[in-house]
C-alpha cells in the first residue's frame, strides 16, 4: 500500500498536470481586432453568448456571429492569419479551421506567413484553403460565392470535384442546379464595383495586410476590360 506521502504526491502531481492540461485548452486562440459595428456576438464552447467587443480574446471552438449591418474583425494568435465577417454571418474557430455556416466572409495571410499550413474554411457544400491569399466567400443560401481577391485557392467539394482559383477569379456552386461554375474572371468593371461596394474590403481602421495585393489584381490580368 502507498504511504500517506505518496499518496499526497501523487495528488499534488495530479493536480499540477491538471492545471496545466486546463491553462493549455484555455489558451486563447484569437481576440477580437476591431467591431466596426453591431450586432456582434461571440459565445465561448460550453458558455452563453455575449456582445462582442474589441480586445476580447477568444478560446477554440468559439462561435462567433454578426446580423446586419454588424461587422467586425478577428485576428488569429499564430500564422498572420486574420478575418472579417458581416452580412448575417455565423462560424466556428476550430484549430487552423474556419466553419463557415452562412454569410460573408473575408480571410487572409498576411506576408511572412504563407510558409506555414493553409488556413482552411470549411463551408456546408467545400472546403477552400488558402496560403498567402485573400479569399472572399457568400453563402447566399441558394447559392455560395468563393472569389480570390488575390493568389492561390483551392476549393475541394465534398461530392469530389476540385477548383483552383487564381486573383480575380470568382467560383459559384448553384443551390437549384447542384451545379458548379466558374472559375471564372471578374471584368474590370465587375472587379470595381465589387470594390467600391464591399462592406468587408472598406469601414474597416484594423489594416488588411494584403489589400496592395488586391488592388494590384484590379489593375492588372486577368481581369479583364468590361462594357
Amino acid at each position: 500500500m502507498r504511504s500517506a506521502f505518496q499518496l499526497a504526491i501523487v495528488a499534488i502531481t495530479s493536480g499540477v498536470l491538471m492545471a496545466a492540461s486546463g491553462s493549455a485548452q484555455s489558451r486563447p486562440i484569437a481576440s477580437i481586432e476591431e467591431v466596426v459595428s453591431q450586432p456582434a456576438f461571440q459565445r465561448p464552447p460550453g458558455q452563453k453568448e455575449i456582445v462582442a467587443r474589441k480586445g476580447q480574446s477568444l478560446e477554440n471552438k468559439t462561435l462567433l456571429r454578426t446580423a446586419t449591418p454588424g461587422r467586425m474583425q478577428i485576428r488569429m494568435s499564430q500564422g498572420n492569419r486574420s478575418f472579417r465577417m458581416g452580412g448575417n454571418a455565423s462560424l466556428q474557430i476550430n484549430g487552423n479551421t474556419i466553419n463557415h455556416r452562412s454569410g460573408q466572409v473575408i480571410a487572409w495571410i498576411a506576408p511572412g506567413g504563407s510558409g506555414l499550413r493553409p488556413l482552411q474554411i470549411r463551408t456546408r457544400i467545400a472546403t477552400a484553403a488558402i496560403r498567402g491569399t485573400t479569399l472572399f466567400i457568400d453563402d447566399q443560401d441558394d447559392k455560395i460565392i468563393f472569389l480570390s481577391w488575390e493568389g492561390e485557392v483551392s476549393v475541394n467539394a465534398d461530392s469530389g470535384e476540385a477548383f483552383s482559383l487564381s486573383g480575380g477569379q470568382v467560383l459559384t456552386y448553384d443551390d437549384s442546379t447542384a451545379t458548379w461554375s466558374g472559375p471564372l474572371p471578374l471584368t474590370r468593371k465587375q472587379a470595381m464595383i465589387r470594390r467600391r461596394k464591399s462592406q468587408l474590403l472598406n469601414g474597416f481602421q484594423a489594416p488588411m495586410e494584403t489589400m496592395p495585393e488586391v488592388e494590384a489584381v484590379l489593375s492588372q490580368a486577368p481581369i479583364k476590360a468590361g462594357p
